[in-house]
């Protein structure tokens, strides 16, 4: 189940806490778009020719395309990929770049998921992130999606806002439960150093939620969204039945995917890519037909370590019976007694050949995966 992914490196305003590849300056975006549709046919041969069961428009804001740039880079794909007969065609959009004019566009160019950038619905806490949108713009921006014929909408939300308690938190999930949309990823609030966030923390001028808060309010996540019918899929990422994002399970389950763009990420099984995260260097460089990445080879460690980090986010978990046909790898006799301990903790349960974390392990998701990590011998 291969994947495609599009990095379009544009936004109108920087969200203090994002700290994901974009320009502010529009002005190149027609070419970057031509580039874009450079890149795709100079990485034809990236998958080795495998099905595409998904495409991603990621960013960046994808949803700053017009309907022609779009069209031209949809065309390429229909082209020179193998789109499987029922593809997932995602598009990340801000709520405040969404009008019925342009979500019949999407839908009318084979977009059939959108991704919504909510983030929340309270006016002071978008203030303070820095979003475009106001509370009432999510909404309605959620209701002009269905309207245009959207049947699988993500929403995304920010938790661990700074605040007395948890009031406009829980707030923001009765207002989720009452769009109800098909998905929701929901992601801490990570104060990253190269940020507006980041900054502001240096210089003591903001006050971070500390790991308890935090804790709190994932745990009142779960709770909240379980009767509705929404499943966990992956530690940030929650669905009805059936409608489990395909590309970003792509990403969990270790499946191959191409990205393309300035700052995208590749994946082939056994080595990594990363496309220069500058715009100017990666205009440049395609134009002189030249792929402007870093490889790196993963070695056997590599690959295991990384399918431990992502499979025990998953519902699925981590395959014992892969780890042993694959790499020789036992993580019941070479952490058994490990093993036993988080079990015994409720954090950690064995179904079948697989490692499932329970609600209270996924907290400690990254320490339990780097516990057992192998490592070589020095």
């Amino acid at each position: 189940m291969a994947g495609l992914y599009i990095h379009i490196p544009y936004c109108k305003k920087a969200c203090h806490y994002c700290d994901f590849h974009f320009s502010q300056s529009l002005k190149q975006m027609d070419l970057m778009v031509e580039t874009l549709c450079k890149e795709l046919l100079m990485q034809s041969d990236y998958l080795g020719k495998e099905v595409v069961h998904s495409v991603y428009f990621g960013g960046g804001t994808p949803s700053l395309l017009n309907h022609e740039q779009l069209k031209k880079i949809m065309r390429i794909i229909q082209l020179e990929y193998d789109l499987s007969s029922n593809p997932e065609i995602t598009l990340e959009a801000n709520p405040d770049d969404l009008n019925a004019e342009k979500l019949g566009s999407f839908k009318n160019l084979g977009i059939n998921r959108l991704s919504i950038g909510i983030q929340s619905f309270h006016d002071k806490n978008l203030s303070w992130m820095n979003r475009q949108h106001t509370g009432q713009e999510a909404i309605d921006s959620f209701f002009l999606a269905r309207q245009a014929g959207f049947e699988n909408i993500s929403i995304d939300l920010i938790y661990a806002v700074p605040a007395e308690n948890h009031d406009l938190w829980e707030a923001d999930l009765k207002q989720a439960m009452l769009l109800h949309p098909e998905h929701i990823s929901s992601y801490c609030l990570t104060i990253e150093p190269k940020t507006a966030f980041g900054k502001w923390l240096e210089r003591g001028k903001l006050e971070v939620a500390d790991e308890d808060f935090a804790a709190e309010q994932f745990e009142m996540l779960i709770d909240y969204l379980r009767p509705y019918g929404y499943e966990a899929y992956e530690i940030s990422n929650f669905c009805q039945p059936g409608y489990e994002s395909k590309h970003n399970s792509n990403y969990w389950r270790h499946e191959k995917y191409l990205g393309i763009g300035p700052s995208a990420h590749s994946f082939n099984g056994k080595i990594r890519q990363y496309n220069v995260a500058n715009n100017g260097q990666y205009l440049r460089s395609i134009a002189d037909d030249v792929i402007p990445a870093e490889v790196v080879w993963l070695s056997e460690e590599d690959q295991i370590n990384e399918y431990i980090l992502t499979s025990l986010r998953t519902k699925w978990g981590c395959n014992l019976e892969y780890l042993k046909e694959n790499f020789d790898v036992n993580l019941l006799v070479e952490h058994r007694d490990y093993l036993n301990r988080l079990s015994l903790q409720d954090y950690l349960y064995q179904e079948g050949h697989h490692l499932i974390l329970t609600d209270s392990g996924k907290l400690l998701a990254d320490k339990i995966a780097s516990d057992l990590f192998v490592r070589s011998e020095e």
